[in-house]
């Protein structure tokens, strides 16, 4: 749930050049070089104005000279020395046309891959199994389903499934009817690919659901599919095969 109303989006390259012109009398600010009383007057003065803006975590200086970087949750703005005005959108290196928004979201959301607890996933290979992949899927969710499909085409992979029940009951259940299997890997893909539901576990089996709930909301996985790479980067999305590849063999470079 979006708990911040996004006015219209617009690329910060279009209103670099005013906004640096109304800037030019403040000097240029070293990176994480902001004083505290300014990050204290920022945050009160735009909690007051904006009120329904998630809390701030981070006040910094942005890469152009005048703007300051604010992060709130997820999202990143764009603010002004005194907080008189507020951007949201994606600041554009011009020459290299570097997204430095994402660069620096990417970078925030990163996460350490090898401390991922992997033995809570239900696992599945294609091929060697050399490249790793981490999806965060509810067995109910649509968009799970067609992504689980498209990594039939992926090859040489291993994919490690944390299934968090975020639709409701019936997702729980078949979390945990799928978990008690004894072949899960074969129950998870029954269900998933052919729609064959897992039968009802009976007594007692020590499933991961809880902690993969809360291992989802400590990395901030707010929807279904969510994909996790080995460089720690990650794709909060459904994705064709082929843009799957291309962040396996980037994510392989980058280890």
């Amino acid at each position: 749930m979006q708990v911040f109303k996004r006015p219209m989006r617009r690329t910060l390259a279009v209103l670099a050049t005013a906004f640096a012109a109304s800037m030019m009398a403040l000097p240029a600010m070293a990176q994480n070089n902001l004083p505290q009383a300014q990050q204290a007057a920022l945050k009160q003065k735009l909690a007051q104005r904006l009120p329904t803006m998630p809390p701030i975590d981070e006040l910094r200086p942005a890469p152009l000279a005048g703007l300051i970087e604010v992060r709130a949750g997820e999202h990143l703005f764009y603010t002004d020395a005194k907080g008189d005005y507020l951007i949201d959108g994606n600041l554009i290196e011009t020459q290299s046309r570097r997204n430095l928004t994402q660069e620096r979201l990417d970078d925030i959301n990163r996460v350490d891959f090898a401390t991922l607890p992997l033995k809570d996933a239900v696992v599945w290979k294609n091929g060697n199994g050399q490249r790793k992949l981490v999806v965060f899927a509810d067995p109910n969710c649509g968009y799970c389903k067609h992504l689980e499909k498209s990594l039939q085409d992926v090859k040489d992979v291993t994919v490690y499934t944390f299934v968090i029940p975020i639709l409701g009951d019936d997702s729980k259940a078949k979390a945990e009817n799928i978990w008690c299997m004894k072949d899960r890997t074969q129950a998870w893909r029954n269900w998933m690919l052919d729609g064959q539901a897992p039968p009802k576990a009976f007594g007692m089996c020590a499933s991961p659901t809880q902690r993969n709930l809360a291992l989802a909301q400590r990395l901030r996985v707010n929807g279904t599919p969510a994909m996790f790479f080995e460089d720690g980067s990650r794709l909060a999305s459904a994705a064709p095969a082929s843009v799957v590849e291309q962040r396996l063999t980037k994510a392989s470079k980058g280890n």
